[in-house]
């Protein structure tokens, strides 16, 4: 009896459809979990139960433009501003379009000042807001949401995927 090297045709055919279904299972799965990973490498500020996934604001020029010109937060996004060392980081409005709430945060996590409902100044003129005490870290969230989660002084965050 003669070996039978190579399928009939119709196996071909078969064998290159199986081989073509897995290199597309092969992508798709490594798409989604590829996505998973990004999403839970997100980086996150969070209060008790509560988190916050945030851009972050590490280069001067990132700081100096913040939230400027966005008509939109979601409600579960912010921006986290991180500085080197702790000082007095004041904030202001100017070209914001949308209310704020301003966390200023110690280098141990510690809400040190809270501003809530920071308005946007348009063109009038811009006040900025001083906060009374050092600050390492200053979140930015919609404002009135540190009302209604209950955010104050003296109480703790929690970063995550965050190198600071």
């Amino acid at each position: 009896m003669q070996r039978q090297l190579l399928p009939a045709s119709n196996s071909v055919g078969e064998t290159l459809i199986k081989i073509l279904r897995i290199t597309i299972f092969a992508i798709v799965s490594g798409v989604l979990f590829f996505s998973l990973a990004e999403e839970q490498r997100a980086s996150s500020v969070c209060f008790r139960d509560h988190c916050f996934k945030v851009e972050l604001a590490v280069t001067l020029s990132q700081r100096a433009r913040g939230l400027m010109f966005r008509n939109s937060l979601a409600k579960d996004r912010g921006m986290l501003f991180v500085y080197d060392k702790e000082g007095y980081y004041p904030f202001w409005m100017r070209n914001t379009k949308i209310p704020l709430d301003i966390i200023w945060m110690d280098k141990e996590r510690k809400v040190v000042f809270v501003k809530n409902n920071a308005s946007p100044c348009g063109l009038k003129k811009c006040i900025p807001i001083y906060p009374n005490r050092k600050a390492k870290y200053v979140l930015e969230v919609n404002a009135d949401i540190t009302k209604d989660l209950g955010i104050q002084i003296n109480d703790y965050a929690r970063f995550y995927n965050i190198n600071n």
